[in-house]
């Protein structure tokens, strides 16, 4: 393909980066600034100049899903050929066809093999998720630790269980493994760089062979494939990384933005090219987002807009949860009856058990709905709690789903330091207790319960609707609109998060979160909790004009006469429209509209629980039954 048949349609911060078709380049690419079009233009380009043939490129990415993209936009541009690999799979690849010996069978499931292990554990932590322990274990295999350096190499990381036990389980977990001949896939890398290190054959095969690289998303390198990278290179320095440092979100699993942010070190003839135009989201979303950025730290990168002008970020406190997501559900019908289709809305919470409140309150409101990640009644404790609860037609449901939570480890006062999973666990066995407490009316059977659970958190959408999802799977993902919900302390930033690293990056998954709305932003919280640490970065904080949607001593008292002559108003909208009296207004916002007093439409719109579409429709009628009341009370 010519060269500007390559550039079309490219800016001129693309543009530099595509023609920069030797090594060592480092592409700055802040979210929605086109990173993919651009490196698979540059390496199109490479071919393109005759710098190199395509069977020469390995270009590395970190799903096999991106990889397959990347394979499909390089043939769209004519050039096939180019290895497109994640880290373990081209790894697999050499060893198979370089190493003098094979690499063996490899471990179907760490948290398979380790939920045996865990089963033995003392009492208090016999029923921790196998994926905690999992996690650990990938993060510190992925430091390069092993089980004889890693309590020293901890630091300020906090494991999912006290340390000594982790080194337990991560010796037991090496020794099994070993003894079954099988390999994980931190293994996998640590062979091939070993290959790479004693093997002069393979290494030498290997560079003959392969002459570029692209390395995708290199804020999540960790220090394996870093390693790992820089044996196949040797002395080379053909090399082109692409990341964010902004968006690097998985310390979990050891990956770190230092060697994006260390390359022109590393490398003194590196090009560092930013990517800061913005295609995805509006100005107003760009602006608050870039409150974040003097926190961020590392390379910064202010995006710029080339989208038109949208709404302003909406922050909203509530009262109460119930609230929270009442208003997240109208909203959510407001923006659908504007035509933005349900899969174009997103809810995103910080941790995993938050789904089930959304997943309850859009069945309720017959709003489909898909969970990514696994819904409420698939994840492991609502499985393990309802496959104990039996007989089927027995009766006393509460009694029985609390004895079958116990059994399965429920802790009705949640210890600090429990890893993400375990949370998520505890919170839902709790979540399953006190819905069987609701239930049981003492003639009702668990079959019973089991059906009532079904109806309601089961979306009628068939795997389609509205997105619920945690921050970590959300990055990659864009929408129309995104709600971001439960802003507060010990949610966001999470309540594990104590060292400045750690903090540094909820900081940065609260970023991507934001930068995944294109038209429509919310940002909400519940009164009752202490508000995210981060809302005064982002401008939020006494100063906003909006009041919170909770009862103060300034509020009007729920008898008040303002309150009763807008529930009367209330109700018969409500008749007229043929729709509940909540869908009109919750009571609080009744509540907050006669503390404020409105004069006027605009000092109604800054009233919480008023968007521009309940203003326009119910503006005129609420100023009109206010000043149908006596003089303020």
């Amino acid at each position: 393909m010519a060269i500007e048949k390559i550039l079309e349609g490219l800016n001129p911060e693309q543009v530099r980066a595509v023609e920069a078709t030797t090594g060592p380049v480092c592409i700055l690419a802040g979210a929605g600034a086109g990173k993919t079009t651009t490196i698979t233009r540059r390496i199109a380009c490479q071919v393109a100049c005759g710098d190199v043939e395509p069977g020469a490129i390995l270009a590395v990415t970190f799903t096999d899903k991106a990889a397959g993209e990347m394979r499909a936009r390089l043939e769209k541009l004519g050039v096939g050929g180019v290895r497109a690999r994640t880290f373990h799979a081209a790894a697999l690849g050499q060893l198979r066809h370089l190493a003098e010996a094979p690499p063996g069978q490899i471990l179907p499931s760490k948290a398979v093999a380790l939920r045996q292990i865990g089963n033995t554990l003392p009492k208090p932590f016999r029923f921790r998720p196998a994926g905690d322990l999992a996690t650990e274990i990938e993060w510190a295999k992925n430091r390069r630790l092993t089980p004889q350096t890693y309590v020293h190499g901890l630091g300020e990381h906090e494991p999912p269980i006290p340390s000594d036990l982790m080194h337990s389980v991560f010796v037991r977990y090496e020794r099994g493994k070993q003894d079954r001949g099988l390999l994980d896939f931190e293994d996998i890398l640590e062979l091939a760089i070993r290959m790479h290190e004693e093997e002069t054959y393979a290494r030498e095969q290997f560079r003959a062979r392969y002459r570029a690289f692209t390395v995708d998303e290199y804020q999540d390198v960790n220090t394996l494939q870093q390693t790992l990278l820089e044996r196949w290179l040797g002395e080379r320095d053909d090399l082109c990384v692409v990341g964010d440092d902004y968006q690097s979100i998985y310390g979990f699993t050891g990956a770190t933005p230092r060697h994006l942010l260390e390359m022109p070190r590393r490398f003194a003839r590196t090009r560092v090219i930013r990517l800061e135009t913005n295609y995805r989201s509006s100005p107003q979303i760009l602006d608050f987002a870039n409150q974040l950025v003097p926190k961020l730290g590392g390379a910064e990168k202010v995006l710029r807009p080339a989208c038109p002008e949208g709404t302003r970020p909406e922050t909203r406190p509530f009262a109460s949860p119930e609230d929270e997501r009442a208003f997240v559900v109208q909203q959510i019908k407001e923006l659908h009856a504007r035509g933005v289709a349900f899969e174009e809305i997103a809810v995103l919470y910080r941790v995993n058990f938050r789904s089930e409140d959304y997943e309850e309150v859009l069945a309720a409101a017959a709003l489909p709905f898909q969970v990514r990640g696994g819904n409420f009644l698939s994840r492991p404790a609502a499985r393990r709690l309802l496959n104990r609860l039996r007989p089927p037609n027995a009766t006393n449901v509460a009694e029985r789903a609390r004895t079958a939570a116990e059994k399965e480890g429920w802790i009705t006062s949640l210890p600090e330091g429990l890893g993400e999973q375990e949370t998520t666990r505890q919170n839902d066995l709790a979540r399953l207790v006190s819905l069987a407490s609701q239930f049981d009316d003492g003639s009702r059977t668990v079959n019973d319960f089991v059906a009532d659970l079904r109806a309601r958190f089961t979306s009628e959408g068939g795997g389609r609707g509205v997105n619920l999802l945690t921050l970590h799977r959300a990055k990659g993902l864009e929408f129309d609109a995104v709600f971001l919900v439960r802003l507060e302390e010990g949610e966001l930033p999470f309540k594990r998060a104590k060292s400045d690293e750690a903090m540094a990056e909820e900081r940065r998954l609260l970023y991507v979160g934001i930068t995944r709305a294109r038209r429509h932003l919310f940002v909400t919280r519940v009164v009752g909790a202490k508000p995210s640490r981060f809302l005064a970065e982002l401008g939020v904080g006494p100063q906003s004009r909006r009041a919170p949607l909770a009862r103060t001593s300034g509020d009007a008292p729920a008898d008040s006469p303002e309150v009763e002559a807008l529930k009367r108003w209330r109700l018969q909208r409500a008749r007229d429209d043929e729709v509940p009296a909540y869908v009109v207004f919750h009571d609080s916002t009744l509540e907050a509209i006669a503390a404020a007093r409105p004069g006027d439409l605009i000092e109604l719109s800054e009233i919480p629980g008023i968007g521009p579409a309940k203003l326009d429709r119910y503006g005129a009628d609420i100023l009109s039954t206010l000043s149908g009341v006596g003089g303020d009370s």
